[in-house]
């Protein structure tokens, strides 16, 4: 797992259109599945600073939209495990591959993360002091963007979608059994 986070440090240092080589479905799933562990341990690592912001209250997670969907359990999971994924990666991962060049594929790739995570933004109630925190409150989502750009040029759309899916799941049910 430490050599494949390297690798995906790397990768996001100088990303690139390279696909992967290896088509095995087996070796694709053993990285998809390194990859939805990376993104449930990035939310977990980061998630101590939504504690502190609403400790300190300066935001109100409880106003979040998802709090909202939450309460419509069959509508939230179809949203959540459906419907965003499909949209979002259509949107912020199908165009990754139209960039050919190498720099501006590392600026798309960039800019494409960066969008996936501010979009997200909406999800709260908007208040100035969360536009000032919104590069805070927006982290995971910036960084699970990257991770999906990652196995959409390693592997395909199909791939991020999907990843997004389990990921976007995982949450939902994690969030359902607190409730």
């Amino acid at each position: 797992m430490l050599n494949f986070i390297k690798e995906l440090i790397a990768y996001f240092k100088n990303p690139t259109l390279s696909k992967d080589s290896n088509t095995d479905f087996k070796h694709r799933i053993q990285i998809f599945g390194k990859l939805l562990v990376v993104c449930l341990v990035t939310g977990f690592i980061i998630s101590p600073i939504f504690v502190l912001i609403e400790k300190l209250g300066l935001v109100d997670m409880q106003e979040h939209a998802m709090e909202e969907l939450m309460k419509k359990m069959s509508k939230a999971i179809v949203f959540a495990t459906v419907i965003a994924p499909l949209f979002e990666e259509l949107i912020f991962r199908a165009p990754l591959t139209a960039f050919k060049k190498e720099k501006q594929f590392k600026i798309g790739f960039y800019v494409f993360a960066i969008l996936f995570g501010f979009v997200h933004i909406t999800n709260f109630n908007i208040t100035t002091t969360v536009l000032l925190l919104s590069p805070l409150l927006v982290l995971p989502q910036t960084l699970v963007g990257g991770y999906l750009g990652y196995i959409r040029v390693r592997f395909g759309l199909l791939w991020s979608m999907a990843l997004h899916s389990s990921y976007n799941g995982i949450l939902m049910l994690v969030s359902f059994s607190a409730m």
